[in-house]
């Protein structure tokens, strides 16, 4: 791995890695915490929408993303929270109401489309400097936001009936969530693509919540596993000539089967242990 950080396109690929795992560990928590994997991967899946809204109007599709997938989030929230029956139904049109958008608009884009498949799969190897300060930013805006938020989503996240109760505003807290889980999809989209994306958000937290409890412990946690995961598939990668975002997240359900295994391990010689 030395030896590849001596071009800069490796160098943007792990900073960007690292960058994209500081927000899974954080937004990935509450995603596990408040079972709402589903509606992450509709988010993700939805932002292609604005992939193409972008193709077809001449601007950044990574824009178009962001804006789509923030008005897909909201819609999803609404959903979630409004309708009592067959949220799941609703949801998963609106994730393929997304995805035929964008590709029909790229359809009638003019033009070829030589980055098009980087949007579904990844392509961390093509980040520009540019995105690796997006990210930034954008970190820096979720960090910011949790830690200000941090006891209203703790309440939300363990007993909705009590932030309720306590004059927590849980509904205008739930679609402050759902946007950052938006952004956070948008982040990213460049270095596993969105097709993958739920799997990064959510199994480095999965991962941390198995040994963990206290909710500040498994965002370290999971980020530390997330920058785990990134570094090592970016390095097989590299070194046997595969697509980045697919062994990252390979690495990644590995080491989730791992943590089960050891997991039932710890379990059962808790449970042979020989009472005093």
């Amino acid at each position: 791995m030395i030896e590849a950080l001596q071009y800069e396109f490796m160098r943007n690929a792990l900073a960007a890695g690292l960058l994209v795992s500081i927000a899974c560990g954080i937004i990935g928590t509450f995603v596990v915490l408040n079972r709402i994997v589903f509606i992450s991967g509709g988010i993700a899946h939805a932002a292609y929408g604005g992939v193409g809204l972008g193709y077809f109007f001449g601007f950044s599709p990574v824009l178009g993303a962001a804006g789509f997938g923030l008005v897909a989030a909201l819609g999803m929230g609404l959903v979630q929270r409004h309708t009592r029956q067959r949220a799941d139904t609703l949801i998963g049109v609106l994730w393929a109401f997304g995805m035929a958008v964008g590709i029909i608009l790229i359809d009638l884009s003019p033009g070829y489309k030589a980055d098009l498949l980087s949007y579904l799969f990844g392509s961390i190897l093509a980040v520009p400097t540019s995105d690796l300060w997006l990210m930034v930013i954008l970190n820096l805006v979720i960090v910011t936001l949790v830690s200000m938020l941090y006891k209203e989503l703790l309440a939300l996240s363990f007993d909705e009936t009590y932030a309720t109760v306590a004059n927590v505003p849980v509904g205008a807290l739930s679609f402050v969530l759902i946007a950052l889980i938006a952004l956070t999809v948008v982040m990213m989209m460049r270095v596993v693509g969105l097709i993958m994306v739920i799997a990064l958000l959510s199994i480095p937290a999965a991962i941390a919540g198995q040994f963990v409890r206290d909710m500040r412990a498994m965002m370290i946690l999971a980020s530390g596993f997330g920058m785990l995961f990134t570094t090592s598939g970016l390095w097989l990668s590299y070194r046997l000539n595969l697509t980045s975002g697919s062994t990252i997240i390979l690495v990644s359900t590995l080491a989730f089967a791992l943590s089960l295994l050891i997991r039932a391990l710890i379990r059962r010689s808790a449970t042979q242990r020989p009472q005093l």
